[in-house]
């Protein structure tokens, strides 16, 4: 499989290579240290047209692909990952629900804003006590006859862009009956940011992902209208993990981008950092573990470019989604212990990007599914059960 990008991809590529470099290098860390949300930053790529390259034209989108969206998210990745997450999650967590599973008129209604960036969408699905399993959802959402509102009680945690002040919406999975068999049956309901009971806590203290949003929210009979129910009633489940599938794939190209920016910046160090006389790129123990960090890059790039481009030609890629997300994930985590290993005392200064590097990389091998959960997807997809 020929994974070279077309020449409007490789243009694509260029354009966000060349922002995160002018745009986003010289001012995220200042945002990264106050633990502040890159406002300026989130509406330039707004006016790029990032937040809707995977969403048709029609809907104010850019009419790409999920391998158009990977390559955006390794490039800003390569430089910081706060702001690549906070386009991640707007795409894959907050729009790609609305565009897979709402009506005509759900997608009028939210698509355009959120692809423009004008507002983000959030997905609340994590809950204090459930963790990996989803299924356990305690949050619950009453249908009362008498107005035709759900009434949505519950916790949400760990929610990214669930609480800037451009937030739109929370795409939230609730409990809204029981099954024949007596398991619960979840489902999907939109509610709308301000509505009334729906609380959104104070932003985590966090030890990476910094100039991110990601809050714990309540609901205390909140009601919204009937027709907020996003897909079929009872389908919640299945199409968070759809969502989950492909969000993987989007997961493993930021997880590569910061793979990537650790050589980059190792590189860099290696030239002009001196020691004994030489640069310490000229040892052949320097050399091998940059050597050995590129080789981890270039494996976890095409990884999340065969899952992405399998998805894209509408073939199976469930395993190989699992597979990207969690070999890029583990080699990230390995790739930023030893650019800071290179980078001495330095590597521990928050100054130097490693720093930040060092502490985005480990909730990779946690967020959007474990690495142990990947483990089991892959298990499962070899026809592995128990």
């Amino acid at each position: 499989m020929d994974h070279r990008l077309s020449p409007e991809l490789e243009e694509l590529r260029r354009t966000v290579e060349e922002f995160a470099h002018d745009v986003v290098a010289p001012k995220i860390g200042d945002f990264y240290e106050r633990h502040e949300f890159p406002y300026e930053i989130v509406r330039e790529m707004g006016r790029m047209g990032l937040f809707g390259l995977p969403f048709p034209e029609e809907y104010g989108g850019m009419g790409g692909d999920y391998l158009a969206l990977g390559l955006v998210l390794e490039e800003l990745a390569r430089v910081d990952s706060s702001v690549a997450i906070t386009l991640e999650a707007g795409v894959s967590l907050g729009a790609m629900p609305l565009h897979l599973f709402g009506t005509e008129e759900q997608k009028r209604e939210w698509l355009p804003r959120l692809c423009s960036g004008e507002i983000l969408g959030a997905f609340g699905l994590t809950e204090p006590d459930g963790g990996s399993d989803a299924g356990a959802t305690r949050t619950t959402a009453r249908l009362d006859p008498d107005t035709d509102e759900w009434v949505i009680n519950g916790t949400k945690c760990f929610i990214t862009n669930s609480g800037t002040d451009i937030t739109g919406l929370v795409t939230v999975t609730a409990v809204t009956g029981r099954k024949p068999d007596g398991r619960p049956e979840i489902s999907a309901v939109i509610v709308p940011s301000g509505t009334p009971g729906f609380t959104v806590a104070a932003p985590y203290s966090k030890v990476g992902w910094n100039a991110s949003d990601t809050r714990e929210l309540s609901f205390q009979d909140v009601r919204v209208p009937a027709a907020n129910l996003l897909g079929e009633r009872g389908r919640g489940y299945a199409q968070f993990l759809r969502i989950l599938d492909e969000g993987r794939i989007a997961i493993a190209a930021l997880a590569t981008g910061l793979t990537q920016g650790c050589v980059d910046e190792s590189v860099k160090y290696a030239k002009e950092r001196h020691a004994f006389g030489r640069p310490i790129g000229a040892n052949q123990a320097i050399q091998f573990k940059i050597a050995d960090m590129e080789m981890k890059a270039h494996t976890a790039r095409l990884a999340w470019r065969d899952a992405a481009s399998r998805l894209v030609a509408g073939e199976p890629f469930k395993k190989e989604a699992a597979l990207a997300k969690l070999h890029s994930s583990t080699v990230a985590v390995d790739n930023a212990r030893d650019a800071t290993q290179i980078h001495g005392g330095y590597g521990f200064m928050n100054e130097y990007p490693v720093a930040r590097m060092w502490r985005d990389s480990k909730i990779l091998e946690i967020g959007e599914g474990t690495s142990e959960v990947q483990r089991m997807l892959i298990a499962r997809e070899l026809g592995l059960t128990g």
